[in-house]
Formats: structure tokens, sequence, C-alpha cells
């Protein structure tokens, strides 16, 4: 007879058959409602995304030249723990067999490296060695062929400066993670950057990448390029000439800067000493990421006068042959000033205070202006403002307000002392006299190109009058005095007429106080229609403070910039207005034998 089953037996019973009813249910869930939902989460399973990189544009100068361009590099790596011999799944359904001695030799001849290189790289159990890196496309693409799923490959974009240090600054560089870090790389990195792309495919259950099954490519979008003002060539002359002068003189380093005086286009942004950009860990000197043109704030000394000259003619307290009697030492409100060369009492004409560059006549005759006057005037040049040239890390320099001025300090700014700007502002002072009395703000960008070929002129800084079309062509007079028969013959360019004004000033030392001297020249030519400004600044230039100058620097790469552009040399006499009069006028012939 059969025992009854038992209350628990009962119960056991009950759940096992619940589960039975669960389990059926799912199947019957998974296999008649849910195909659509596990075919889904299959093929995701199988799916691999591949980014396809933009390449980043080109930056050119301003006849095309390349001076810095991206090439597309893969650094190819292996997963140790799945190499194996592969099946290889030919597209009319056939298969072969692969081993892994095979695809060895196939590696090696196809990266061109040995077989034992790609064996060492092929054994482990890591799960990622890098094989072989900075792969060409189609190095990669042959690789890819291969179907190996133990392969990839991450695209890294090598930006490629075949100019090296000329122009680095200019120009710029990336760093490692490729980022934008200094130049017109960063200030133009929304241009040459691109939109990268992806490519979706699908692999086998071993990681070998199904040939036959569909793929979907979303291209990328490459970057623009951008095209500079520079010119390749004159900033090499620049360089070159000025790398020379401060090895000469053992300086710390020197700048040189040259415009196009019409429209302020920068032609040349040149330091001694530029960084590399394929190389920028080796510069030793963070001063070179940047040009110095842009970034130094030095006192200008007297190349600064020819501002002050303009704003004394063009408030009318002045003209080039006013009468200006000049005292061996001039003392004004308890301040004394004296000149670089001992004199006695002179007559001179303000022409000549300037062209032998006379810090006691600069005082006499730009004290005529009220302290206001005067601060408005340096604004008027832009004298404590940005340029706004197209490269990062540029300085304003630094102009107190004038009422804040001591009683020294008001009247040093006249010559170029107590204040300070960067070479280009300095530059910029002399474009406007050279150009009719119009300032336009220096640029380095001519234009711009995106990716269908579209070419986009870069916007022309809006020309803003300063002084008047005669005061500019008094002072430029009073420029070409200045070489003529002035303190800086050496400034003269064979064949051509030019003017200008050298500068002197102490260079601040940075445990306070002055430890050596800010010297450079500043000029234009041909002065019958000036078409470019040449700037040069040496900082502390070793040797006697009668040697040290710039000019010698200024003569040879003007000379260089006429040259290269095919300038015709001056047919039209120079201009060397009288220096003296009274007493003194007598002098005026002797300057000029």
């Amino acid at each position: 007879m059969q025992r009854p089953a038992s209350r628990r037996e009962f119960i056991g019973l009950a759940i096992g058959l619940f589960a039975l009813v669960l389990l059926a249910l799912r199947l019957v869930w998974v296999q008649g409602f849910d195909l659509s939902g596990r075919a889904a989460s299959a093929e995701n399973a199988r799916l691999r995304q591949e980014r396809l990189p933009a390449l980043r544009g080109e930056i050119v100068d301003r006849t095309g030249a390349v001076m810095a361009r991206s090439i597309q590099r893969y650094d190819i790596a292996v997963d140790q723990t799945l190499v194996q011999d592969i099946i290889m799944r030919n597209p009319d359904g056939t298969t072969r067999t692969v081993s892994v001695l095979e695809t060895i030799q196939n590696l090696a001849d196809i990266l061109h490296i040995s077989d034992d290189d790609v064996r060492d790289a092929l054994d482990g159990d890591a799960n990622f060695q890098y094989l072989f890196r900075s792969a060409t496309p189609e190095q990669w693409n042959a690789v890819r062929e291969l179907q190996l799923g133990y392969v990839t490959a991450e695209p890294v974009s090598q930006r490629s400066y075949p100019n090296g240090q000329l122009g680095g600054s200019v120009v710029g560089f990336m760093g490692g993670d490729g980022d934008a870090l200094a130049g017109i790389e960063l200030s133009q990195n929304d241009v040459l950057s691109g939109e990268d792309g992806s490519r979706t495919f699908e692999i086998s259950a071993d990681g070998v990448r199904i040939p036959v099954a569909p793929q979907d490519e979303v291209s990328a979008v490459d970057g623009g390029s951008v095209q500079l003002t520079i010119d390749r060539d004159v900033q090499y002359y620049a360089q070159e000439a000025v790398a020379a002068r401060v090895k000469e003189l053992d300086a710390e380093w020197g700048t040189a800067v040259v415009l196009r005086v019409s429209d302020g286009q920068v032609l040349a942004l040149a330091d001694s000493t530029m960084v590399d950009p394929n190389e920028p860990g080796r510069t030793e000197n963070e001063g070179d990421y940047s040009p110095r043109a842009v970034a130094a704030a030095v006192e200008p000394g007297s190349t600064e006068k020819t501002l002050t000259a303009s704003a004394a003619i063009e408030e009318g307290k002045a003209e080039p042959l006013s009468e200006v009697p000049v005292p061996a030492e001039l003392t004004i409100d308890g301040q004394t000033f004296t000149d670089s060369f001992n004199h006695g009492a002179e007559d001179r004409t303000f022409a000549g205070i300037v062209a032998d560059s006379m810090n006691t006549g600069t005082v006499e005759v730009g004290s005529r202006l009220s302290p206001e006057q005067r601060h408005t005037w340096l604004k008027n040049f832009g004298i404590g403002d940005l340029t706004g040239i197209e490269i990062p890390g540029e300085t304003m320099g630094l102009l107190a307000d004038w009422t804040a001025w001591d009683t020294r300090q008001q009247y040093t700014v006249l010559f170029g002392q107590g204040l300070s700007q960067s070479p280009l502002r300095t530059a910029t002072i002399y474009q406007t006299v050279a150009n009719d009395g119009v300032l336009v703000e220096p640029r380095v960008v001519l234009s711009t190109t995106d990716a269908t070929g579209n070419t986009t002129q870069a916007p022309t800084p809006e020309p803003r009058r300063v002084i008047s079309s005669e005061t500019a062509a008094q002072v430029l007079e009073i420029m070409e005095t200045v070489v003529t028969v002035g303190g800086a013959p050496d400034a003269a360019v064979e064949g051509y007429r030019v003017g200008g004004k050298s500068g002197t000033a102490e260079a601040p030392g940075d445990q306070g106080g002055y430890d050596g001297y800010t010297t450079s020249f500043v000029g234009m030519a041909p002065m019958e229609d000036p078409q470019y400004v040449v700037a040069v600044t040496l900082q502390r230039p070793k040797g006697d403070v009668r040697t040290i100058g710039a000019s010698g620097v200024f003569s040879r790469i003007m000379g260089d910039v006429l040259k290269h552009y095919g300038v015709s040399p001056s047919t039209t006499e120079p201009v060397a207005l009288d220096k003296f009069f009274g007493k003194d006028a007598d002098r005026n012939d002797e300057n000029r034998d």
C-alpha cells in the first residue's frame, strides 16, 4: 500500500513545479516574443567602433610655403593572450588557416622590421603591447587586411614643422596629448582643428572582423588651413641678422620686426633664438615660446622721441627747424637732465635735437605739452594697449596714468623711460608716421581656408588717423636727418633713402635696479615712399654703450627686404635738415662734409 505524501513533500513538489513553469514561460518569452532584443544584444556584442581622426590643417606663409602640416600615423598594438592561428573567411565562403609563423612574416614585411621583433611583441600574456609606433596609413591598411583579431591600432596625428626654428615661435606647437599650446597653433585652433569621424563594423567570436558584414562610416572633416602674412625668406634674413648681432655682443636676446607700411602686415617676427616646434621640450629658455617682439615689455628709450616729436608738431608747439637753445644740462622742477655726450650750451633746431638724440632739448620741447597731453598722445599711438595681433601672450606694456607720474617720470616718458612697451608696439609708431599719419594695427593672419576650399580673407584692422599728413611729412624729414647727418649713419642702406631713430634704455634686473641696457633702432624706407618698417631690439648687449647699438642690424635687414621685394633704388636727394642755428649755424656745413 502506497504511503500518502507528507505535507513537506507536497510543498517541495509544488515549489519545483512552479519553478518549471517560470522557466517554461521564460523560454517562451525569449524564443517567441523577444527575438529582436536578443538579436540586438548579440549584434551589439559583435560591434566595434574605430575613430577616424580628422587631419589638422596646414599653416603656410604668404607665398604658400608650408610651415606646419599634419601627418596621419597609427600606433599598432597586440593582445598577446589572443595570439593564435586564425581561420580566414573569404568572401566566397571558403576558409583557410593562417599560422602564427606566417602572420609574423607578413607583419614583418609590412612594417619593415625583423621577424624577431614581431615575435617578441606577440609572445607573452599581456593584454596590451605595442607592436609598432607611427605606422603609415598604407601600413595599417595592409595590416588590417590580415584580419587579425588580436591586432588593433590607435590613430595618431603627427605635426610636422619643416622649417624647424625658422618662425617657430610664431607658428607655435602642439602638446603630446594633441592640445595646441602656443603661437598660431593655439590662436587659430578652431580653424585648424577638424571633426573626427568613425567606422563601425562587426567581429566574430574569435575577434576577427567579418568581411561580408555591413559597416557604418562617418567621414572625418579635416581642419582648415591658415595663411600667414609672414614671408619665410624675410623671416630667415631677419633671424640670421639679429642672431649674428646677439652673438657678437653676447646679448641676452634680440628681436626684429618687419612691417609693411600700407596695411600693417607683419612680414617677420624674428628672435635670435626661437623654439623648434618639432622638439619644444628641448627649448632651454621659455622666452623662446612666444615672439619677444610681442611678449617682451621693454623701455623703448629714445625711439620714443619720434612720438614726442609727432605730438609737439601736431599740437603746434614746434616745427622741425624751430630754434631751441639747449644748455649743457637742463634742470626743471628740481630734476636735472643731461645727454649721452658732453656739450656746452648750443643753438639747436628741433630736428638737430632729435637727430643727435638729446634728452635735454627733447624735455625742453616736450614740456610745452601738459602732462595730460603727453599721456593722451602716448595713448593715441597705442602705448599701454594691445595691438591685437593674433599671437597669444601679447603684452600691453606699462603706462601709468599721468596723475600717478612723479616729478621726474612726467619728463622721462618724453624720451622713452618710465614706461614700457613691446618692440612690436614701438614698430607701429613708425608705421603710423610712415603711413601718412594713419595707424593700422599689425596682423599676422592673412586668410583661412576651410576643408571644402572656401577661402576667407582675415579682416583688416580699421585704419585710424593719429597725426595729420603734414605732421607725418615733417617727422619723416627729421627721421631721415637722423641717418644723413645725425647720430645713426650706420643705418644707411646703399642706394636707398632711409630714416629712423636709435634708442638706449636701462634694463631693469630681476632683483630690482638696473643691470644692463636695451638698445634698439627703428626705421623706414624708402623715404620718398615708405613701404617697410624694420624694428630691431637687443636686450643686455655687452660692451661700451656707444658701440652696442642696433643700427647696423637694421641696415642689413632693411637692405635685404628692399631687394627681396624689388624696390627700385631712390632717385631723389636725401633730406638733411639743419641741426644748428645762430652762433652755431656754421656747424651745419661741417656735418654735411
